[in-house]
Formats: structure tokens, C-alpha cells, sequence
């Protein structure tokens, strides 16, 4: 039984080693493994694997191809009967390979199936907030998987027809409800993972949410939006219009419906904050916390979401 980790890269290859060792790391038993790191940046070593006696490819792609295109390409150069889409920043369990084995084939209708997300030892709040969204999903039937580790049989991922290379972002979503058509989604707990490149500070979670913001509506194309990703498209419209009438009748002296315009736009971040808050209550997440991360939050995509308009992505 041979199992292909794909691993689309560009940047920094200090967590790429780092994810890459705790792929060497892991338990493996009788399963042969190999390592398909798909790079954007023009030079890239991989000494620490050759070392190991684990077969580790590296393969070159220009800068403009999106990560959905890095992975089908990685598929293309793997022979592993399963697929392991890892991404470059990831730090696995060492039971990790054996659990997604076993759990894939609890039940006969599983197709793919992931590990839960833990805290870094050294974790700021934002990993933590991040972290306590996994705990929800854990050891259930889920409608998406993202790809920060994602495992599956090479034949269901010919059948979804792999990864959406037009979409820049959200292309797990796709991809997932493209996978469901034949099976479950299922989320263990009895394996982890770290995300060694979690944002670090607001800036960060800004940064990324305007980027990921751009593809909120070039995602639902051609597929069934599920209820969970709602909101962060409907929110950036419902923010815009009721932020203009609040700053339309305070303009024009209507204070008390510019206050209720206000109100709304706060709405939505007050209702996730509350709901961030009761459900992190045992990793110390604090009320003011939460509302701090869900407005940076909203408010990136909000901008995201209309650059993607404009650009017409």
C-alpha cells in the first residue's frame, strides 16, 4: 500500500521542513510513503528527506498558478493508491497515517477524512479562536474539509474530478461538495494537527481574510452553497448597506435611525462574538476578544469581497 503526501508550497521552507519531518516522523508500519512538495519559488532543497530513504519529488511551477492547479499537479506526479493533501505548514501526529487508514474504513460510506486542529504550545489568542471553531467539528459527519490535511482514495478523487483550478481561493469548499456526491466527511479526533503558520496577530487575519474575501462569490459557481458559508457571503453586503445608512442620515440629521443603522451593522459581530465566547469559554477566550477577532473578521471580507467584484475573479 503506497500513500503520495502532496504538498503545494511557496515562501518559506522553514515550515516546510518542519512539515515535512513530521511526515518522516509519523507511523507507518507496512504503507510505503512518498512526498510530492509542488514549489512556486525557483530554488528548494529537500536533503532532510532524501536522508531518510523516503522518496520526496519536488516540482517547479511559475508563480500565477493558483493551489488548486499546485495539487492536481502533485496528484499527477504520485503513485500512491491514497492522497494526502498536506499543506506546507502543517505538523502532523506521529499516529496520524494510521488513524486516517482506520478511520476511513469505520464506515463504508466514509471517502475522506481529517485530523482536528490543536493549539501550538506557545498560542496567541487568534490560534486559539481558530482552534476552538475545529473543537465543533470534532468526530462527526461534516458538510467541508479543508486542506490543511485532508485524506482519501486516489479513485474518489478522480471521480470529483480534482481541484478547481480556477478558483484563487475556497477551492476545498468546492472540492469537498464535489467529494460528498459519493460519501461522508469525517473529522477525528483521535489524530492532531498544529498550524504552525496560524496568523500571529490582527494584521495577519486582516491580510488573509481580504484575500480569501476576493473569491466569496466566484466560489458559488456551478456548486450547492451550503448554510454554513452563508454568512461570510451574505455579511459584506448587509455590512455595506446599513454602514451607508448610517452615515447617509447622520449626514443628513437623522441621528436616531443612523444609530439603528449602526446597530445592525454591529449585529452580525455581536451574535458570532457571543457565540465564540460561549463555546470557547473553556479555552479562556474573553467576550471583547471574540468581538475584536469578528470585526477585523467581517470587515476584511467585506473589502475582499468587493475587490473580487471589481475584478471581476
Amino acid at each position: 500500500m503506497r500513500v503520495s503526501f502532496i504538498i503545494p508550497h511557496k515562501g518559506r521552507e522553514e515550515l516546510l521542513a518542519q512539515t515535512i519531518k513530521s511526515i518522516l516522523e509519523i507511523e507507518h508500519n507496512d504503507c510505503q510513503i512518498e512526498v510530492i512538495v509542488v514549489t512556486q519559488n525557483t530554488t528548494l532543497e529537500c536533503s532532510y528527506a532524501e536522508q531518510s530513504g523516503i522518496p520526496c519529488k519536488i516540482i517547479f511551477r511559475p508563480e500565477h498558478e493558483t493551489i488548486a492547479k499546485l495539487r492536481n499537479i502533485g496528484v499527477s506526479h504520485s503513485s500512491g493508491e491514497y492522497l494526502a493533501f498536506i499543506d506546507a505548514d502543517i505538523n502532523l501526529s506521529q499516529n496520524w497515517l494510521m488513524i486516517m487508514l482506520n478511520e476511513l474504513y469505520v464506515k463504508q460510506d466514509r471517502v475522506v477524512v481529517s485530523s482536528l486542529q490543536q493549539c501550538n504550545p506557545a498560542a496567541g489568542n487568534i490560534e486559539k479562536i481558530k482552534v476552538v471553531f475545529q473543537i465543533t467539528r470534532a468526530d462527526r459527519e461534516v458538510e467541508y474539509i479543508g486542506t490543511s490535511n485532508l485524506f482519501m482514495p486516489r479513485m474518489i478523487f478522480k471521480q470529483a474530478g480534482g481541484f478547481p483550478e480556477n478558483i484563487i481561493v475556497c477551492e476545498d469548499y468546492y472540492f469537498t461538495q464535489k467529494v460528498r456526491q459519493f460519501g461522508k466527511l469525517y473529522v477525528t479526533s483521535k489524530a492532531s494537527h498544529i498550524h504552525l503558520g496560524e496568523d500571529k496577530n490582527y494584521k495577519e487575519v486582516f491580510q488573509k481574510e481580504i484575500w480569501r474575501g476576493q473569491s466569496n462569490l466566484p466560489s458559488m459557481r456551478n456548486r450547492k452553497v451550503t448554510f454554513l458559508e452563508l454568512p461570510s457571503i451574505l455579511f459584506p453586503f448587509w455590512m455595506t448597506f446599513f454602514s451607508f445608512m448610517a452615515l447617509f442620515f447622520s449626514i443628513v440629521g437623522r441621528f436616531g435611525v443612523a444609530c439603528i443603522g449602526c446597530m445592525l451593522v454591529a449585529f452580525p459581530v455581536l451574535c458570532y462574538a457571543a457565540r465564540l465566547y460561549l463555546i470557547g469559554k473553556k479555552q479562556h477566550i474573553h467576550f471583547g476578544e471574540a468581538i475584536k477577532f469578528y470585526s477585523v473578521y467581517f470587515f476584511a471580507r467585506t473589502i475582499g469581497t468587493f475587490i473580487g467584484l471589481v475584478k471581476g475573479k
